[in-house]
């Protein structure tokens, strides 16, 4: 996924409120990121924009690779919440 971050809720366990979790998260990260700035010789630039995105639903877990393995999560879930990102406004969900 390059340079984004992507988390996961109610994966493993039952979590009943997965989708306000994420969304709160979501909402922290951007609140963070503002927070955090682009560079400390030059304050006057701000602080760190990001993009979120997020989707609920069915997904296929597997670790890929052999001398680096990655634990990946594939399926339409997964892309449309990266769609979701890459077409919303800075510091938006």
């Amino acid at each position: 996924i390059g340079d984004a971050y992507m988390a996961v809720a109610n994966l493993i366990k039952e979590q009943p409120l997965h989708t306000r979790n994420i969304a709160l998260f979501s909402i922290e990260a951007i609140e963070t990121a503002n927070k955090t700035l682009i560079s400390l010789e030059a304050p006057e630039l701000g602080g760190v924009n990001i993009r979120v995105g997020f989707h609920s639903g069915p997904v296929v877990a597997s670790v890929v690779g052999n001398m680096n393995p990655r634990f990946c999560l594939f399926g339409d879930t997964v892309n449309t919440a990266s769609r979701m990102e890459s077409n919303s406004m800075k510091n938006r969900v």
